[in-house]
This record gives structure tokens, sequence and C-alpha cells, in this order.
């Protein structure tokens, strides 16, 4: 098995690389490359009654979590969860089974999750692409999953909201969710509560405000940096943390994998439940998604809503 270290997704700085090579992004996600262990490395609260992943009544971050953001983040004494900085990896399993993670506590516990644990013999993967900017693909990818009838969840940032408001609207005209990636991009445990409560909060009410729809209740920490208090605060604010159990170096405009190596990527590591976590500037993903979902599909697989995750 590979062990892979990721630390989330591309970052804000304007003079973020774009199509045509500029400077890349400072903050950018990291990937250690295949092969060699690494060395840098929302709906609401679980009320299922069977200990699973929790109840989903399909409402937004602002129905379900008024109550609960009040009461819960004023009630909860926070100083008393840990901080400790942990950044997100996966170890690949080359048999197509679940990757495995870091397990140094259950991030279930806090309603996180990278793989849906009881896809069984179902051939379901959950589409996720973090946005901090557009680089020209992202209507290209929509067109993309439209042909396929393929759904995806897109974490975006304040940021990306604002600079594209009629994309955003399009990806929830067309049945994608649109998740909570803050509104600054910045590593959560390195900041305080509040302001932690404020990239989510400011973010999901701006995304109202500019494009007239709600956040849905999912959170993808920047740059995959997370502390059991972060994911906390999380889950007391309404969300599910949504990490990934598929990932690659997509996220540098200046150094592409390529449009073949994502289709062997997916080719090579897909599994039941999957979540892949991709960037919606990659030309490579934009080039290989077509062939990548048609080879998925022959294989059964059919690509839906993180709701679908949370309704079993």
């Amino acid at each position: 098995m590979m062990c892979l270290f990721l630390t989330g997704c591309a970052g804000m700085a304007k003079s973020r690389a774009g199509k045509n090579g500029n400077v890349a992004t400072p903050g950018d996600c990291r990937v250690q490359k295949e092969g060699n262990q690494a060395a840098d490395g929302s709906g609401g609260q679980n009320d299922s009654t069977d200990g699973r992943k929790g109840g989903n009544d399909n409402g937004s971050v602002e129905d379900r979590t008024e109550a609960t953001t009040e009461d819960m983040t004023l009630l909860r004494d926070y100083d008393a969860v840990s901080n400790k900085k942990f950044s997100w990896y996966i170890v690949r399993d080359k048999n197509h089974g679940i990757s495995d993670c870091d397990h140094s506590f259950s991030i279930e516990q806090y309603d996180a999750y990278y793989v849906d644990q009881d896809a069984g013999d179902d051939k379901v993967m959950y589409l996720t692409f973090d946005c901090g900017y557009e680089n020209g693909y992202t209507e290209q990818i929509l067109d993309t999953l439209k042909k396929h009838n393929a759904k995806a969840c897109f974490f975006v940032t304040q940021t990306y909201i604002r600079d594209n408001v009629e994309l955003v609207k399009r990806m929830k005209e067309e049945g994608h969710q649109v998740g909570n990636h803050t509104v600054t991009h910045p590593s959560m445990p390195g900041i305080s509560v509040e302001k932690q409560k404020e990239e989510l909060q400011t973010c999901a009410d701006y995304m109202k405000e500019a494009t007239g729809y709600r956040m849905d209740p999912y959170f993808r920490p920047p740059s995959g940096e997370y502390s059991e208090r972060v994911l906390q605060l999380a889950k007391d604010m309404g969300y599910k943390t949504i990490f990934w159990s598929m990932a690659y170096l997509d996220y540098d405009v200046n150094n592409q994998p390529g449009k073949d190596y994502v289709i062997e990527h997916f080719d090579k590591y897909y599994h039941n439940g999957a979540i892949p976590l991709m960037h919606n500037v990659s030309e490579s993903n934009a080039q290989a998604l077509d062939t990548m979902l048609s080879n998925l599909t022959e294989l059964g697989y059919r690509f839906v809503s993180l709701d679908e995750m949370f309704e079993k």
C-alpha cells in the first residue's frame, strides 16, 4: 500500500496561476509522490438511532443550525477539546479496497467522513471539487457532469462565490451541492474559535446573499488541516466535515499530471464509497473527466450527491 499525505486545496491569493502559467498559489495542497512515505506529512449533528452516519433531511445549514449554532457553540468549552493539528492523509489500496487513513482518533464522532464505510457492494462514488479560484475549466467540468448525469459537491471559498456567482448558481441549478471552504482559506487549527466560526458563517451567509441559494451542510477544511476542536465546532454549527479517500497532485496549474495520468489513477484506485478530491483549476481533470466517468460507468459506478450517503 502507498501512503499519501495531502494538505487540501488550492490557495486564495490573486497571484495564483492562471491557464497561461503565472505564479503558483502559496498554500496549495501538497501530495507526496506515489510509492514514497510522506515526510510533511455538514448537515446537522449525529441524530441517527443506530450510531451510523446520522440523519439528513436535505435541508441547508441555515435550515438546521440556527438553534444549534446559538446553543452549542456558546455552551461548548472548546478549550477542553484538543487543538492538536493534523494533516489529512490516506494510504491507497491497490486492490480497490477502501483507502486507509490516520487513526489517531475517530473522526466520525465529530460527523467527519472520508469514505462511505457502509457502501458495501454498492458501486457508488461521491465526486468533490475544491474551488479556491476560477481557472477556466469549471464550465467544462459542469458540462461533462451533466452529460453523465453525475452529481458532485463543490467546496467554495467566499472569493470564489464573489468572482463566479453565475457558475455557483449553475452548480445548484444542475443538482450539485456547494459546500463551505471558508472565507480566506486559513489553517483552521491556527486561528481562534471565534475566527473559525466567522470563517464558516460568513462564507455561508455570503453564499445566500450573492446567489440566493443556501450553503449545503458540508465543510472541507482548507489545506486538509484540522484538529478535534475544528471538527467539533463544525459539527456544532451543523456541518459534516468531508475529507477524501482518493487524491493526486492536480492543484499546481504549472505542473499538471496530464489527462492520461488522471484516467489511469481512477482506473487503478477506484473503490466503492470513494470520495475523490479534485481541483477545479486542473486542466488535466477537465480533459480526463469524460473518459474517467465513462470507464467507471461501464464498471457499474454511479456518481451521487453526498446527501445520499447520509440518507442510508
